[in-house]
C-alpha cells in the first residue's frame, strides 16, 4: 500500500512564490532550454527545500518520475482506467512495471486480488483538464472544476478535495457525465472553428472578405459567437477529443455526422491552404523553383507546442511538390518532418526579401510584421495577423475573396 501525500499543502507556504517564477518564464515569451532550465530547476528546488526538482515537457515524462520516485518497477502491477489507459500504460511500461486495464463500471469495478470495493474501501473520480496553453487571462485555480464520481460518496470525496485548491468545483452525477463535458467543450470548438474554416473557402470563392464578415456579424449583441479561420485545428485535445467520442459512438452502432464532416473539414483547409499559395505564385513560379518561407509552426499563439500542428502537414506537403521550404519560429528551434530535421531560420531582411512568399500560420504576438510587409514580395496570410497593415508586399489573407 502506498500512503498518500498532500503536497499542496506541504508546500502551500512557497506556491504562489514558485507560481510567480514559473509565470516570469512564461510571461517573458521566451523559449528556455539547457543551462538555463537547469537554473530554474535549481531555483525552485531551494524554494521547496528539496536536493532536486525536475521540469518535464508532458504528463508522459511526469508519471515516469512519479513511478520511479514510489519505487514501482519490474514485476510490479499498475491499475489503470478506460479513460487513461493508452496515455498511461506508456509511463508504466517505460518503468517496467505492467499496465493492468481496469473496469470502471459502478456495477462491476473491483479489485479482484485485494477485493477491495469502489465507493466504500477506496474512492474513484473522474475531472477532465480544462488548461488553455497559452491563456495567461485565467489561472488554474480560477477555471472551474467538473467532477464526476463511479459512486456518490466517490464525487463527494472529489468535490471536497477539489475544494482545497479550485474557487468553483462543478459536480456532475457521474464520471461518464464528467467526460462528456469535456468531449461536448473541445466537440463544439472543433466543430465551430471548421465550419468557419470552410467558410474561408467558400467567401473566397464569392470574393468576400470573411474577416470583415465575421466583425460585422460579431456587433450582434446576442445570438452570435465569432469563430476565427485559421491553417487548420491542432493541439492535444481539440483535433483529437471528438474522434474519441465518435469511436465511442460507432461502438453503440451509431455516428456523428457533424464530427465526420468537421473532420474532413479540417484535412481538407491544409489542402486548401497548399492550392491557394500555388494559385497566388503563378503559373510562371512552379513550386519546384520556388522558397516558401514559413512564419510560425505551432498549433496555436504563443505557445511551444506543435502537437498536431497543421503546419507541420503544410510544410510537408510543400516538400512533397518540390518546394524549398524554411521556417522561423521563436518558440520552436527545430521541427522533423518524416526523416528531415528542419531548424528555425534567422528572420532576416534578405531571407524575407529572397523568398518567393512569406506563408504566415501562427499569430505569435512578437512577429515583426513591418519588416515582413517591408521586404517580402507576397505575404499569404492565414490568421489575419497583418489587419489592415500595408507595406511593399502584396498581402493575401486566407478567405479575404482577393480575385487573383
Amino acid at each position: 500500500m502506498i500512503n498518500l501525500v498532500d503536497l499542496g499543502r506541504q508546500f502551500q507556504h512557497v506556491k504562489d512564490d514558485i507560481l510567480h517564477e514559473i509565470e516570469q518564464v512564461i510571461d517573458s515569451g521566451n523559449y528556455i532550454l539547457g543551462t538555463k532550465v537547469e537554473e530554474l530547476e535549481k531555483k525552485i528546488a531551494k524554494k521547496l527545500n528539496v536536493s532536486e526538482a525536475v521540469s518535464v515537457a508532458n504528463g508522459t515524462d511526469a508519471l515516469v518520475l512519479t513511478l520511479e520516485a514510489l519505487g514501482i518497477g519490474k514485476g510490479d502491477e499498475v491499475i489503470t482506467t478506460p479513460f487513461t489507459f493508452f496515455a498511461s500504460a506508456e509511463s508504466i511500461s517505460r518503468v517496467g512495471a505492467t499496465p493492468v486495464f481496469a473496469d470502471v463500471n459502478p456495477h462491476t469495478f473491483n479489485l479482484e486480488k485485494s477485493g477491495l470495493k469502489v465507493g466504500s474501501d477506496f474512492y474513484l473520480a473522474n475531472s477532465p483538464e480544462r488548461i488553455d496553453p497559452g491563456n495567461k487571462k485565467f489561472k488554474v485555480d480560477e477555471i472551474p472544476k467538473v467532477v464526476g464520481g463511479i459512486t456518490d460518496e466517490c464525487k463527494n470525496m472529489a468535490v471536497s478535495l477539489y475544494g482545497n485548491i479550485y474557487k468553483k468545483v462543478v459536480p456532475v452525477s457521474t464520471s461518464e457525465a464528467a467526460e462528456l463535458t469535456k468531449l461536448l467543450e473541445n466537440t463544439y470548438r472543433f466543430i465551430n472553428i471548421s465550419f468557419i474554416n470552410e467558410m474561408a473557402i467558400l467567401s473566397d470563392k464569392l470574393n468576400t472578405n470573411i474577416w470583415e464578415v465575421i466583425e460585422a456579424a460579431a456587433t450582434k449583441p446576442y445570438g452570435f459567437t465569432p469563430y476565427y479561420p485559421g491553417p487548420g485545428i491542432g493541439g492535444h485535445c481539440i483535433p483529437v477529443d471528438p474522434l474519441y467520442l465518435q469511436w465511442k459512438l460507432q461502438q453503440l452502432e451509431t455516428d456523428s455526422e457533424f464530427i465526420l464532416l468537421s473532420d474532413s473539414t479540417n484535412q481538407r483547409i491544409i489542402d486548401y491552404i497548399i492550392k491557394r499559395t500555388e494559385e497566388l505564385l503563378g503559373e510562371n513560379k512552379p513550386f519546384d523553383s520556388s522558397t516558401i518561407l514559413i512564419y510560425g509552426v505551432t498549433y496555436k499563439k504563443d505557445v511551444a507546442d506543435t502537437r498536431d500542428s497543421p503546419s507541420l502537414k503544410i510544410i510537408e506537403k510543400l516538400k512533397q511538390k518540390a518546394a524549398n521550404v524554411l521556417y522561423h519560429d521563436p518558440y520552436i528551434p527545430t521541427i522533423k518532418i518524416g526523416e528531415e530535421l528542419f531548424a528555425s531560420v534567422d528572420l532576416t531582411d534578405d531571407l524575407i526579401s529572397q523568398s518567393d512568399c512569406v506563408l504566415i500560420l501562427a499569430d505569435h504576438s512578437n512577429i515583426p510584421l513591418e519588416r515582413i510587409l517591408t521586404h517580402a514580395s507576397l505575404v499569404f496570410d492565414t490568421r489575419n495577423v497583418t489587419g489592415k497593415l500595408e507595406g511593399k508586399a502584396k498581402v493575401i489573407k486566407l478567405g479575404d475573396g482577393s480575385k487573383l
